[in-house]
């Protein structure tokens, strides 16, 4: 963490092209980038360099929705994610930018996030403890090997 970015390195146990998929397909994006204790709806969503998504985070305590959208900047599939998030709360401005890059290693994949220019009055630490628990639920969710049966 430095200023205003935060960014954090994984080694999953999965290939680039499961991980990259749970960031690619709205449902399987919804079960685990919300932090704990929200849940996320992916409104609309269109993977491509220059496409546009929309979702929002439910807090399940208050049930208060803040929804954000943006702009993929840069799709290399299986490889490398650039987006923008833009809150709908003007009391929220400016656009952050995401990085993710997917490396297969001899285990998996070696996923690294970068997130950049957080709002000032969003706490720097949130966001990395944000990003800690929705990595902890991506784990979850592409690391088993379940057969169909």
């Amino acid at each position: 963490m430095s200023g205003n970015s935060v960014s954090l390195h994984r080694i999953i146990k999965a290939s680039p092209e499961k991980v990259y998929r749970a960031f690619t397909e709205a449902l399987a994006l919804a079960s685990w980038i919300p932090p704990y204790g929200f849940i996320a709806t992916v409104h609309d969503m269109d993977v491509k360099t220059g496409g546009t998504f929309k979702m929002s985070f439910q807090n399940f305590s208050t049930g208060k929705n803040q929804a954000f959208g943006g702009e993929y900047l840069e799709v290399i599939p299986n490889e490398l994610l650039k987006y923008t998030d833009k809150f709908d709360d003007s009391n929220l401005p400016g656009t952050m930018v995401n990085t993710i890059w997917f490396e297969k290693t001899s285990v998996g994949t070696s996923l690294k996030v970068l997130q950049e220019n957080i709002p000032a009055m969003i706490p720097v630490e949130m966001c990395y403890l944000g990003w800690q628990e929705s990595l902890e639920k991506l784990i979850r969710l592409v690391e088993p090997q379940i057969p169909d049966a």
